[in-house]
């Protein structure tokens, strides 16, 4: 997950939306009718105007082992009359497409990985992260249909859902609870929405935009009390209850059961459970494989102010589980002194590359034959961690009409230095002679997944420049990567944005125009997760950006229709919606 808040500056559906609400709600009038007020222009409508586009004290561990022979060579429907008359004298001249040819270039990333014509972005909304409470209930949902209404009638495809491990399975192995969910997918029926379902098997608390505390459950968190290697581990021996060390992914640790066994039986559970609303409510399953759902080390951890941006963060490989495995490792490249430990000259949480003698540029063991071999072997463990959850979520939703995703971290600070110590400790092996995401892109296209990756609201100037940060240049990469292994891509903003500014990036970034030789002309995100559903989101000036900006991501970005028009036709939208999203957003404040 990208950050940080202190450093960030910063339909139109046509589509009639459902008037079936719960027991005793009952939509405003000008919500009833904003759908009849909204509706979707003449066909090929366009205008001639191209869019432009904490750390413990130090102890005092042995160097990594190099040497200078050790070096490794890696290297509206308002509009003014002149306005509506230019368009409808364009519109005379595109005949209207029928609806096998509009049902032609739908969008359909299906299993497998097989691309279809498509054009424009589906925006989706993610859900706030207590959606479902404790007792198994839906949150707020007086507020929840009122928003999700809102969310409709703005054209929004659907939403995203945390299906939290820690609630669901809470009290015992294979005791599953499902209630809320339930409830909050039906409502999505409702309403028309589809559903992306996020298989959160992390904590929700202690990082970014966390508003809430959902630990593992229960009986989780009392294997790793019996077993505290069950949990990530640091150099220091600090311990970590986000997410189960993926070095134990084989070994029953769990009352009998493996955690990625765990995971699997969850899945199926879920599958067995919603059979009746795959492919049709829930499209999309996003399968959670570490901290924040995303495939990584728990690396720069926020919780009681262990790490702070733009810190570099520390690795992540100090269990009885990792070392056993980097131990058999070393000894299998004949090397067996580099299997007692990770690198121990690799500096703190908040340090900076050059502050260390791992990381620095000249001369820094990242670049040597052992950090060579050691970076190799731990971010091997993460893409083996991916493989295993990736084949069983591919088999258990196997003909079930969903796409599968994963999420990958933007970690964009010290992307300018040469050693990228921030995604090395996360487990991604980027530095400025190596592409550390085209194999996790291959790795995804072998099982058919979609690339799922955060930060893409985001531009290098807004970020700190002393901290080499570059979220726009590590996007440009991650889409050459993905075209590269031909695997979808999909985004998330990783912060709040409600600004034009904002906007503006993700539109410029989800057209993925960053390669001509890899086919970027024909390809574009086949999704964007928009963060997320809350009382700001419906704010008069933040509804009336953020509706404006589902058409032009709708339109895509072939689409020639005039952005004033947009504009003109979501001012009109909000103000007729208006009652509707006070609704919501007075509902979501309480």
């Amino acid at each position: 997950m990208a950050l940080n808040l202190a450093h960030q500056i910063g339909t139109l559906a046509g589509t009639q939306i459902p008037n079936e609400f719960t027991t005793g709600e009952q939509p405003s009038s000008a919500a009833a009718n904003a759908a009849a007020v909204w509706k979707a222009p003449a066909a090929n409508l366009r205008c001639n105007t191209t869019q432009e586009n904490v750390s413990p004290p130090m102890l005092t561990p042995p160097l990594t082992p190099r040497s200078a022979a050790s070096r490794s060579p890696l290297m509206s429907p308002m509009l003014r009359p002149d306005l509506s008359a230019a368009c409808q004298a364009f519109a005379t001249l595109a005949p209207a497409e029928t609806a096998e040819e509009e049902a032609d270039t739908a969008v359909a990333w299906k299993e497998g990985g097989r691309k279809e014509v498509k054009r424009g972005v589906p925006v989706y909304v993610m859900m706030p992260l207590d959606s479902v409470t404790n007792g198994h209930t839906v949150n707020r949902k007086k507020a929840m249909n009122a928003s999700l209404h809102a969310l409709k009638s703005a054209g929004v495809e659907g939403i995203m859902i945390d299906v939290w491990w820690g609630l669901v399975e809470r009290e015992a192995p294979g005791a599953y609870n499902w209630g809320g969910y339930a409830e909050l997918l039906e409502m999505a029926k409702k309403h028309g929405l589809k559903v992306q379902a996020v298989m959160s098997f992390h904590q929700c608390g202690g990082n970014v935009g966390d508003s809430c505390t959902i630990p593992l459950p229960n009986w989780v968190l009392e294997e790793i009390d019996k077993n505290p290697d069950i949990a990530y581990t640091d150099q220091w021996g600090r311990r970590n209850n986000e997410y189960v060390s993926l070095g134990c992914d084989t070994v029953p640790v769990l009352k009998g059961r493996t955690p990625v066994q765990c995971y699997s039986d969850f899945m199926r559970a879920f599958r067995d459970n919603f059979k009746h609303l795959l492919g049709d409510t829930i499209v999309e399953i996003q399968v959670g494989m570490g901290p924040a759902g995303e495939l990584r080390y728990p690396s720069y951890p926020e919780k009681d102010g262990v790490w702070k941006f733009p810190g570099i963060g520390a690795f992540q490989c100090y269990d009885k589980y990792m070392l056993s495995s980097l131990k058999a490792a070393a000894e299998a490249a004949g090397k067996p002194e580099w299997g007692s430990t990770g690198p121990t000259d690799a500096g703190h949480y908040n340090n900076w590359p050059e502050d260390t003698t791992f990381f620095k540029k000249e001369g820094g063991g990242w670049d040597s034959l052992y950090g060579v071999f050691f970076l190799t072997w731990y971010s091997q463990m993460l893409l083996d961690h991916g493989e295993r959850i990736l084949s069983s979520a591919t088999s258990i939703f196997e003909n079930a009409g969903v796409k599968i995703s994963v999420k990958i971290a933007g970690i964009h600070w010290h992307y300018g230095t040469r050693s990228h110590a921030p995604e090395l400790t996360a487990g991604y092996y980027n530095t400025r002679f190596r592409d550390g995401y085209l194999p996790i892109a291959q790795m995804l296209a072998r099982h058919g997944a979609v690339f799922n990756f955060t930060c893409i609201e985001m531009r290098d100037h807004e970020q700190p420049q002393d901290a080499l940060c570059a979220p726009e240049k590590l996007v440009r990469q991650v889409a050459m990567a993905t075209g590269a292994a031909q695997v979808p891509l999909a985004g998330e903003n990783a912060l709040p944005r409600y600004d034009e500014y904002a906007h503006e990036q993700i539109l410029q970034a989800s057209a993925l125009n960053v390669d001509d030789s890899s086919g970027s002309e024909d390809r574009e995100m086949c999704a964007f997760t928009y963060l997320r559903m809350n009382p700001s989101l419906f704010q008069p000036d933040n509804w009336r950006r953020f509706v404006a900006f589902v058409k032009k991501m709708k339109e895509g970005k072939d689409a020639y229709r005039c952005w004033e028009q947009v504009e003109r036709e979501a001012e009109h939208f909000v103000h007729v919606t208006q009652p509707m999203v006070q609704e919501a957003a007075v509902a979501l404040s309480h």
